[in-house]
C-alpha cells in the first residue's frame, strides 16, 4: 500500500486485502488526497467494494463465531459485567460521607466559654 497515485484497480486490490486482514483504517490512512477524491467519486470503485464485502462475508461466514446457546452467552456477559462492577475504580466522583457538614446559624453564633 505504499504506491503513490495508485490506479482504481490497485486501490481496489489494496482495499480487498485490507478487508481480509481486518486493517481498513490502515488502508484509509494510506490514501493520498487525490486517491481519496478519486475513489469517492468513482462509481466503479463503490460497486466493486460492495462486491468485495459480499464475497468476504461469504468466504468467512463459516468462521464467524455465533453463540450456540443464547442463555449461556447471556449469563457469561452478565458475569463479566458483575466482575467489572466489583473492581475498584481509579477515580470516583463524589465521595459519600466525607463531605464537610455545612455550618448552621446556631454554630456560628455560639461562643466558646
Amino acid at each position: 500500500m505504499s504506491d503513490i497515485n495508485r490506479t482504481i484497480e490497485k486501490l481496489l486490490d489494496d482495499y480487498a486485502e485490507a478487508l481480509r486482514d481486518g486493517c481498513i483504517p490502515t488502508f484509509l490512512k494510506s490514501l493520498t488526497r487525490e486517491e481519496a477524491k478519486r475513489i469517492a467519486s468513482s462509481r466503479q470503485f463503490q460497486d466493486a467494494t460492495e462486491m468485495v464485502r459480499i464475497l468476504n462475508g461469504v468466504a468467512f461466514a463459516d468462521k464467524a463465531a455465533t453463540p450456540t446457546n443464547l442463555d449461556s452467552f447471556i449469563s457469561h456477559v452478565n458475569a463479566e459485567i458483575a466482575s467489572r462492577m466489583k473492581k475498584p475504580r481509579a477515580f470516583s466522583r463524589g465521595r459519600r460521607g466525607t463531605r464537610a457538614k455545612p455550618i448552621t446559624k446556631m454554630e456560628k453564633t455560639e461562643k466558646p466559654i
